[in-house]
Protein backbone atom coordinates (compact mmCIF):
# COMPACT_ATOMS: atom_id res chain seq x y z
CA UNK A 1 0.00 0.00 0.00
CA UNK A 2 1.34 3.47 -0.45
CA UNK A 3 2.24 5.87 1.69
CA UNK A 4 -0.12 8.57 2.84
CA UNK A 5 1.03 11.58 1.64
CA UNK A 6 0.67 14.52 4.43
CA UNK A 7 -0.96 17.27 3.30
CA UNK A 8 0.17 20.99 5.27
CA UNK A 9 -1.83 23.91 6.14
CA UNK A 10 -0.24 27.12 6.55
CA UNK A 11 -3.05 29.81 6.79
CA UNK A 12 -5.77 30.82 8.55
CA UNK A 13 -9.91 31.76 7.41
CA UNK A 14 -9.92 35.89 6.85
CA UNK A 15 -12.37 38.22 5.27
CA UNK A 16 -11.95 39.73 1.69
CA UNK A 17 -9.46 42.33 3.02
CA UNK A 18 -7.15 39.61 4.63
CA UNK A 19 -8.51 40.37 8.54
CA UNK A 20 -8.68 37.41 10.99
CA UNK A 21 -12.19 37.06 12.03
CA UNK A 22 -13.98 38.33 14.84
CA UNK A 23 -17.06 38.96 16.58
CA UNK A 24 -15.95 42.57 17.26
CA UNK A 25 -15.30 43.25 14.05
CA UNK A 26 -18.58 41.65 13.12
CA UNK A 27 -16.66 40.38 9.89
CA UNK A 28 -17.26 36.38 10.51
CA UNK A 29 -19.04 34.05 7.88
CA UNK A 30 -21.54 31.36 9.37
CA UNK A 31 -21.13 28.16 6.94
CA UNK A 32 -24.62 27.37 7.88
CA UNK A 33 -26.02 30.53 6.52
CA UNK A 34 -24.31 30.43 3.30
CA UNK A 35 -25.43 26.65 3.09
CA UNK A 36 -29.12 27.40 3.90
CA UNK A 37 -28.84 30.73 1.10
CA UNK A 38 -26.56 29.04 -1.59
CA UNK A 39 -26.63 25.75 -0.82
CA UNK A 40 -23.61 23.88 0.60
CA UNK A 41 -22.03 22.74 -2.97
CA UNK A 42 -20.83 26.49 -2.93
CA UNK A 43 -18.94 25.98 0.51
CA UNK A 44 -17.15 23.03 -1.27
CA UNK A 45 -16.58 24.97 -4.74
CA UNK A 46 -14.95 28.21 -2.37
CA UNK A 47 -13.19 25.31 -0.40
CA UNK A 48 -11.36 23.81 -3.13
CA UNK A 49 -11.03 26.72 -5.52
CA UNK A 50 -8.89 28.27 -2.30
CA UNK A 51 -5.21 28.00 -1.58
CA UNK A 52 -5.36 26.60 1.60
CA UNK A 53 -1.30 26.61 1.79
CA UNK A 54 -2.26 30.22 2.10
CA UNK A 55 -4.89 32.38 4.43
CA UNK A 56 -8.41 31.52 2.90
CA UNK A 57 -10.05 34.29 2.66
CA UNK A 58 -14.21 34.46 2.29
CA UNK A 59 -16.67 37.25 1.95
CA UNK A 60 -19.96 37.97 0.37
CA UNK A 61 -18.03 38.94 -2.83
CA UNK A 62 -16.02 35.81 -3.26
CA UNK A 63 -18.79 33.75 -2.61
CA UNK A 64 -20.84 35.45 -5.04
CA UNK A 65 -18.30 34.79 -7.38
CA UNK A 66 -18.12 31.20 -6.62
CA UNK A 67 -22.07 30.86 -7.01
CA UNK A 68 -21.76 32.37 -10.46
CA UNK A 69 -18.37 29.63 -11.04
CA UNK A 70 -21.12 26.93 -9.70
CA UNK A 71 -23.87 28.77 -11.77
CA UNK A 72 -21.22 27.91 -14.99
CA UNK A 73 -20.67 24.23 -14.62
CA UNK A 74 -24.60 23.31 -13.82
CA UNK A 75 -25.83 24.91 -17.09
CA UNK A 76 -23.11 23.22 -18.32
CA UNK A 77 -24.42 20.12 -17.36
CA UNK A 78 -28.18 21.33 -17.95
CA UNK A 79 -27.09 22.16 -21.57
CA UNK A 80 -25.30 18.66 -21.90
CA UNK A 81 -28.51 16.87 -20.60
CA UNK A 82 -31.20 18.38 -23.04
CA UNK A 83 -28.59 17.92 -25.91
CA UNK A 84 -28.65 14.32 -25.11
CA UNK A 85 -32.00 13.59 -25.05
CA UNK A 86 -32.80 10.12 -26.57
CA UNK A 87 -28.83 9.06 -26.88
CA UNK A 88 -27.89 5.95 -28.12
CA UNK A 89 -24.41 4.34 -28.70
CA UNK A 90 -25.94 3.88 -32.24
CA UNK A 91 -25.10 7.21 -32.71
CA UNK A 92 -21.32 6.71 -32.40
CA UNK A 93 -18.93 7.98 -35.06
CA UNK A 94 -15.15 6.81 -36.23
CA UNK A 95 -12.78 9.37 -34.81
CA UNK A 96 -11.48 9.72 -38.81
CA UNK A 97 -14.58 10.50 -39.94
CA UNK A 98 -15.46 13.33 -37.11
CA UNK A 99 -15.47 16.84 -38.07
CA UNK A 100 -12.38 18.69 -37.18
CA UNK A 101 -13.55 20.80 -34.40
CA UNK A 102 -15.27 17.32 -32.66
CA UNK A 103 -11.84 16.16 -33.05
CA UNK A 104 -10.68 19.36 -31.64
CA UNK A 105 -12.89 18.68 -28.46
CA UNK A 106 -11.40 15.05 -27.70
CA UNK A 107 -8.36 16.67 -27.90
CA UNK A 108 -8.90 19.15 -25.32
CA UNK A 109 -10.56 16.07 -22.91
CA UNK A 110 -7.32 14.32 -23.20
CA UNK A 111 -4.96 17.14 -22.12
CA UNK A 112 -7.97 18.22 -19.24
CA UNK A 113 -7.78 14.59 -18.38
CA UNK A 114 -3.93 14.50 -17.51
CA UNK A 115 -3.94 17.75 -15.65
CA UNK A 116 -7.13 16.54 -13.39
CA UNK A 117 -5.90 13.72 -12.30
CA UNK A 118 -2.25 14.93 -11.86
CA UNK A 119 -3.64 17.73 -9.95
CA UNK A 120 -5.85 15.09 -8.02
CA UNK A 121 -2.96 13.33 -6.97
CA UNK A 122 -1.15 16.63 -5.62
CA UNK A 123 -4.03 17.39 -3.70
CA UNK A 124 -4.12 20.39 -5.99
CA UNK A 125 -7.88 21.00 -6.33
CA UNK A 126 -7.65 25.11 -7.29
CA UNK A 127 -6.07 23.56 -10.40
CA UNK A 128 -8.74 21.61 -10.57
CA UNK A 129 -11.38 24.00 -10.52
CA UNK A 130 -9.83 26.89 -12.22
CA UNK A 131 -9.22 24.07 -15.43
CA UNK A 132 -12.59 23.10 -15.51
CA UNK A 133 -14.57 26.46 -14.98
CA UNK A 134 -12.77 27.66 -17.43
CA UNK A 135 -13.19 24.71 -19.81
CA UNK A 136 -16.87 25.20 -19.31
CA UNK A 137 -16.84 28.81 -20.24
CA UNK A 138 -14.65 29.03 -22.79
CA UNK A 139 -14.29 25.86 -24.82
CA UNK A 140 -17.33 24.73 -24.38
CA UNK A 141 -20.15 27.55 -23.83
CA UNK A 142 -18.44 30.20 -25.83
CA UNK A 143 -17.06 28.38 -28.85
CA UNK A 144 -18.22 24.58 -29.34
CA UNK A 145 -21.42 24.77 -27.98
CA UNK A 146 -22.09 28.59 -29.44
CA UNK A 147 -20.97 26.92 -33.29
CA UNK A 148 -22.63 23.85 -32.91
CA UNK A 149 -26.27 24.83 -31.71
CA UNK A 150 -27.21 24.65 -35.50
CA UNK A 151 -25.84 21.49 -36.40
CA UNK A 152 -28.07 19.68 -33.13
CA UNK A 153 -31.20 21.34 -33.90
CA UNK A 154 -30.77 21.92 -37.33
CA UNK A 155 -29.21 19.25 -39.31
CA UNK A 156 -30.38 15.60 -40.76
CA UNK A 157 -30.79 13.16 -37.59
CA UNK A 158 -28.75 11.24 -39.28
CA UNK A 159 -26.24 13.35 -40.30
CA UNK A 160 -22.95 12.69 -39.43
CA UNK A 161 -22.03 15.76 -38.43
CA UNK A 162 -24.52 15.77 -35.83
CA UNK A 163 -24.49 12.49 -34.56
CA UNK A 164 -20.20 13.45 -33.94
CA UNK A 165 -21.64 16.16 -32.16
CA UNK A 166 -23.76 14.28 -29.50
CA UNK A 167 -20.94 11.33 -29.20
CA UNK A 168 -18.60 14.27 -27.95
CA UNK A 169 -21.10 15.67 -26.23
CA UNK A 170 -21.86 12.23 -24.29
CA UNK A 171 -17.95 12.16 -23.56
CA UNK A 172 -17.97 15.68 -21.92
CA UNK A 173 -20.70 14.43 -19.92
CA UNK A 174 -19.27 11.30 -18.55
CA UNK A 175 -15.94 12.94 -17.42
CA UNK A 176 -16.87 15.71 -16.33
CA UNK A 177 -19.04 14.04 -13.69
CA UNK A 178 -16.06 11.97 -12.67
CA UNK A 179 -13.87 15.32 -12.72
CA UNK A 180 -16.24 17.06 -10.82
CA UNK A 181 -17.53 14.41 -8.61
CA UNK A 182 -15.22 14.67 -5.60
CA UNK A 183 -16.27 18.43 -5.58
CA UNK A 184 -19.55 18.76 -6.48
CA UNK A 185 -20.89 15.53 -5.00
CA UNK A 186 -24.63 16.24 -5.25
CA UNK A 187 -24.34 18.37 -8.39
CA UNK A 188 -22.53 15.07 -10.16
CA UNK A 189 -25.32 12.38 -8.55
CA UNK A 190 -28.06 14.65 -9.81
CA UNK A 191 -26.83 14.92 -13.08
CA UNK A 192 -25.55 11.40 -13.56
CA UNK A 193 -29.21 10.18 -12.22
CA UNK A 194 -30.75 12.56 -14.98
CA UNK A 195 -29.17 11.02 -17.68
CA UNK A 196 -29.20 7.86 -19.66
CA UNK A 197 -25.98 7.23 -17.53
CA UNK A 198 -27.93 6.23 -14.98
CA UNK A 199 -27.82 2.60 -16.45
CA UNK A 200 -23.82 2.28 -15.68
CA UNK A 201 -23.66 2.39 -12.20
CA UNK A 202 -25.60 2.67 -9.10
CA UNK A 203 -23.93 5.58 -8.15
CA UNK A 204 -21.10 8.20 -9.90
CA UNK A 205 -19.08 7.67 -7.26
CA UNK A 206 -18.98 3.83 -7.94
CA UNK A 207 -17.29 4.51 -11.28
CA UNK A 208 -13.10 5.99 -11.14
CA UNK A 209 -11.41 7.97 -14.01
CA UNK A 210 -11.58 6.28 -17.48
CA UNK A 211 -8.77 6.10 -19.51
CA UNK A 212 -8.41 8.72 -22.24
CA UNK A 213 -7.69 7.10 -26.03
CA UNK A 214 -4.21 7.84 -27.17
CA UNK A 215 -5.34 8.60 -30.44
CA UNK A 216 -7.45 11.74 -29.13
CA UNK A 217 -4.33 13.38 -28.58
CA UNK A 218 -3.72 15.47 -31.60
CA UNK A 219 -1.11 18.69 -31.11
CA UNK A 220 -1.02 19.13 -34.70
CA UNK A 221 -4.55 19.52 -34.82
CA UNK A 222 -4.96 21.99 -31.64
CA UNK A 223 -2.43 24.00 -33.64
CA UNK A 224 -4.89 24.19 -36.40
CA UNK A 225 -7.92 24.97 -34.42
CA UNK A 226 -5.70 28.13 -32.32
CA UNK A 227 -5.12 29.93 -35.51
CA UNK A 228 -8.73 29.15 -36.61
CA UNK A 229 -9.77 30.85 -33.40
CA UNK A 230 -7.54 33.52 -33.95
CA UNK A 231 -8.95 34.66 -36.89
CA UNK A 232 -12.82 34.22 -35.68
CA UNK A 233 -12.10 36.06 -32.39
CA UNK A 234 -11.42 39.25 -35.02
CA UNK A 235 -14.68 38.46 -36.91
CA UNK A 236 -16.60 37.79 -33.41
CA UNK A 237 -15.19 41.75 -32.84
CA UNK A 238 -16.09 43.09 -36.04
CA UNK A 239 -19.95 41.46 -35.44
CA UNK A 240 -20.33 42.61 -32.06
CA UNK A 241 -19.48 46.23 -33.76
CA UNK A 242 -22.15 45.82 -36.28
CA UNK A 243 -24.91 44.56 -33.28
CA UNK A 244 -24.05 47.53 -31.27
CA UNK A 245 -24.45 50.12 -34.28
CA UNK A 246 -27.75 48.20 -34.44
CA UNK A 247 -26.62 47.53 -38.73
CA UNK A 248 -27.52 43.90 -37.76
CA UNK A 249 -29.68 42.02 -35.30
CA UNK A 250 -28.57 38.27 -35.11
CA UNK A 251 -24.47 37.56 -36.51
CA UNK A 252 -26.77 34.72 -39.15
CA UNK A 253 -28.03 38.37 -40.36
CA UNK A 254 -23.67 38.78 -41.78
CA UNK A 255 -21.60 37.85 -44.53
CA UNK A 256 -18.17 39.31 -43.52
CA UNK A 257 -15.34 39.14 -45.82
CA UNK A 258 -12.29 38.23 -44.14
CA UNK A 259 -9.20 39.53 -45.43
CA UNK A 260 -6.44 37.39 -44.23
CA UNK A 261 -2.09 38.08 -44.99
CA UNK A 262 -0.78 35.11 -43.12
CA UNK A 263 -0.84 32.29 -45.17
CA UNK A 264 -0.95 29.77 -42.83
CA UNK A 265 -3.45 31.13 -40.81
CA UNK A 266 -5.67 30.94 -44.11
CA UNK A 267 -4.51 27.29 -44.37
CA UNK A 268 -6.12 26.44 -41.33
CA UNK A 269 -9.45 26.78 -42.44
CA UNK A 270 -8.69 24.20 -45.19
CA UNK A 271 -12.05 21.58 -45.50
CA UNK A 272 -13.68 23.90 -42.92
CA UNK A 273 -17.20 26.03 -43.32
CA UNK A 274 -16.15 29.41 -42.46
CA UNK A 275 -19.44 30.64 -41.93
CA UNK A 276 -20.41 27.61 -39.88
CA UNK A 277 -17.33 28.77 -37.20
CA UNK A 278 -18.05 32.47 -37.33
CA UNK A 279 -22.27 31.94 -36.77
CA UNK A 280 -22.85 33.50 -40.15
CA UNK A 281 -24.92 32.75 -42.96
CA UNK A 282 -22.00 33.59 -45.07
CA UNK A 283 -18.31 33.93 -44.76
CA UNK A 284 -15.71 34.55 -47.80
CA UNK A 285 -12.24 34.25 -46.88
CA UNK A 286 -9.46 36.16 -48.82
CA UNK A 287 -5.69 37.26 -48.83
CA UNK A 288 -6.03 40.61 -50.87
CA UNK A 289 -5.21 43.58 -49.09
CA UNK A 290 -7.51 45.08 -46.77
CA UNK A 291 -9.40 48.35 -46.99
CA UNK A 292 -8.76 51.02 -44.64
CA UNK A 293 -12.58 50.49 -43.20
CA UNK A 294 -11.77 47.09 -42.62
CA UNK A 295 -12.34 45.79 -38.95
CA UNK A 296 -8.36 44.84 -36.89
CA UNK A 297 -7.64 43.67 -33.68
CA UNK A 298 -3.95 45.34 -32.40
CA UNK A 299 -3.23 41.82 -31.21
CA UNK A 300 -4.32 40.29 -34.45
CA UNK A 301 -1.96 41.18 -37.01
CA UNK A 302 -2.86 40.53 -40.73
CA UNK A 303 -6.46 39.70 -40.34
CA UNK A 304 -9.32 42.60 -41.05
CA UNK A 305 -12.76 42.08 -41.51
CA UNK A 306 -15.49 43.71 -44.03
CA UNK A 307 -19.17 43.52 -42.35
CA UNK A 308 -21.65 42.75 -44.90
CA UNK A 309 -25.23 42.26 -44.95
CA UNK A 310 -26.22 38.79 -45.88
CA UNK A 311 -28.50 38.16 -48.93
CA UNK A 312 -31.48 36.31 -49.93
CA UNK A 313 -34.16 34.10 -48.42
CA UNK A 314 -34.32 33.88 -44.25
CA UNK A 315 -34.95 30.14 -43.83
CA UNK A 316 -38.17 29.83 -41.57
CA UNK A 317 -36.11 26.62 -39.81
CA UNK A 318 -32.34 27.73 -38.75
CA UNK A 319 -32.50 31.72 -39.84
CA UNK A 320 -29.91 31.45 -41.86
CA UNK A 321 -29.85 33.56 -45.17
CA UNK A 322 -30.01 31.21 -49.24
CA UNK A 323 -30.38 31.75 -52.53
CA UNK A 324 -34.47 31.05 -52.58
CA UNK A 325 -33.26 29.29 -56.00
CA UNK A 326 -32.02 26.27 -54.91
CA UNK A 327 -34.74 25.86 -52.11
CA UNK A 328 -36.28 22.52 -52.40
CA UNK A 329 -39.29 22.45 -54.00
CA UNK A 330 -41.58 21.27 -51.43
CA UNK A 331 -39.77 23.43 -48.91
CA UNK A 332 -39.39 26.72 -50.35
CA UNK A 333 -38.70 28.91 -46.69
CA UNK A 334 -35.81 26.54 -45.44
CA UNK A 335 -32.84 25.71 -46.88
CA UNK A 336 -31.91 22.07 -48.74
CA UNK A 337 -29.86 21.07 -45.18
CA UNK A 338 -33.14 21.93 -43.60
CA UNK A 339 -35.64 20.80 -46.16
CA UNK A 340 -33.67 17.60 -45.95
CA UNK A 341 -33.82 16.73 -41.79
CA UNK A 342 -37.82 17.75 -42.27
CA UNK A 343 -38.36 14.76 -44.80
CA UNK A 344 -35.82 12.01 -43.08
CA UNK A 345 -38.24 13.28 -39.95
CA UNK A 346 -41.47 12.92 -41.76
CA UNK A 347 -40.43 9.62 -42.90
CA UNK A 348 -39.32 7.98 -39.40
CA UNK A 349 -42.31 9.33 -38.13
Amino acid sequence: MAPYKTVVTHGFIVDGDGKKMSKSLGNTVNPLDVAQKNGIEILRLWTASSDFTEDLRISDEILKANVESYRRLRNTFRYLLGALDGYSEDETVALEDMPGLERWVLHRIAELDKLVKEAYTAFDYKKVMSALINFCGVDLSAVYFDIRKDALYCDPVSSTRRRANRMVMNELLKRLCLWLAPIMPFTTEETFQTSHLAGTADSVHLLTFADVPAEWTNAELAEIWAKIFKVRRVVTGALEVERREKRIGSSLEAAPIVHIEDADLLAAFKGEDAADIFITSKAILTDAPSPGVAFRMDDVSGVAVVSGMAEGRKCARSWKYFDPADADAEFPDITPRDAAAVKEWDQNA
